[in-house]
């Protein structure tokens, strides 16, 4: 067995690591052996709200709730948001024990061997086409798998299918007999305007997705495959509508999205194509393979160069910007799907339930 190395930077970040915490606790001495006079602080006074909607009260001027939230609605909603999930997993949670607790006592088992048994049926294995297909989704370089990852690998999906039949098994034992939720899932409803943004679907399709989204962004790509994906799974039942929202950091991302803007001048299903191929080439988006993707797509490249170069949709584009700014969005892609918030790539289940409930009350 050959040792290692002993890595230097390894050493200077154990090194600055010690000597902040070293410092911090340093301070945290003298700001508590401090004689420092305390930050003055308004006179609040709690009490319950004589109106509904009204959070706070200043002489006779009331802060209603919209106000004291401002331009900080997606920050709330998210917190909102986060409640309720650990609610619901907690609630699996306790569920799932009271069943089996009930389910092993029948059996006259215990709840491990209930589970073990009943359930999950015995050891768990994973195929090989399963390995396969998980690396080829999940996109892992074969050259980077070792057998300790590959191992990690195979104990992931294990522990996946366990879970899934223990969840079918949950499943099953509710249907006859669901369990009554007293609280509610929150809901946003924020109006988003399309505007002349590129849009693919009816304009009187039932659910419409507003995208804020950057070329450049990594987990922006992962989002564009969740739409694609939506586009085949719902077709015309949904309309998506792309708007940009280039972040700072990406310099190619603002002159991506004002190239694919004259790319979409031309045709609405063109700029779609080249939506794509920005997010599958978002390591070469300098301006000469912005010129060649338009070319690939089928698009006029004088039409196209001249539109670019111009810069006819630079404005566009922070205008985009400035209604994301305005709705909350500070983070690549947020969505709203008629009017609800989803921030970041999630799976395409996170969008079909929202989706789902809106095709089904309307």
């Amino acid at each position: 067995m050959q040792l290692q190395k002993a890595d230097p930077k390894k050493k200077y970040m154990s090194f600055t690591l010690t000597t902040t915490l070293t410092t911090a606790a340093i301070f945290a001495v003298v700001a508590a052996c401090t004689n420092q006079q305390a930050k003055a602080k308004p006179n609040f006074v709690v009490k319950d709200s004589a109106k509904p909607g009204v959070m706070a009260k200043i002489g006779d001027q009331e802060i209603t709730e919209e106000e004291l939230i401002g331009e900080e609605k997606l920050e709330f909603f998210e917190l909102k948001k986060r409640e309720h999930e650990l609610r619901m997993d907690r609630l699996n949670q306790v569920v799932r024990k009271k069943l089996f607790e009930a389910e092993a006592k029948k059996a006259n088992m215990s709840v491990d061997e209930y589970i073990n048994k009943k359930v999950v049926g015995g050891e768990i294995k994973i195929s090989d086409a399963e390995y396969k297909k998980f690396v080829a989704d999940k996109k892992i370089p074969e050259a980077q798998i070792n057998p300790q990852i590959k191992e990690r690998i195979n104990d992931y999906l294990k522990n996946q299918k366990r879970e899934e039949k223990i969840d079918a098994q949950v499943a099953k034992l509710t249907k006859s007999n669901p369990v009554e939720v007293y609280f509610k899932k929150p809901k946003m409803d924020i109006q988003v305007e399309v505007g002349q943004a590129p849009a693919f679907g009816k304009e009187n399709a039932k659910v419409t997705i507003v995208e804020f989204s950057d070329f450049q962004c990594p987990f922006c790509s992962r989002g564009a495959d969740t739409v694609t994906q939506l586009k085949k799974k719902y077709g015309n039942k949904i309309r998506v509508a792309f708007k940009h929202f280039p972040l700072p950091m990406h310099k190619e991302a603002v002159p991506a999205s004002e190239a694919s803007m004259c790319v979409n001048e031309q045709n609405t299903d063109k700029f779609w194509k080249y939506h794509d191929l920005l997010f599958k080439n978002q390591d070469k988006l300098d301006n000469a393979s912005l010129e060649k993707y338009a070319k690939d797509v089928g698009a006029d490249t004088k039409k196209f160069k001249e539109c670019f170069d111009s810069g006819k949709y630079k404005e566009f584009v922070q205008k985009d910007m400035q209604q994301g700014e305005k709705l909350g969005v500070r983070s690549t892609p947020t969505f709203f799907v008629n009017g609800q918030l989803i921030s970041g790539a999630v799976p395409i289940e996170n969008f079909s339930e929202i989706i789902d409930e809106e095709l089904a009350s309307k």
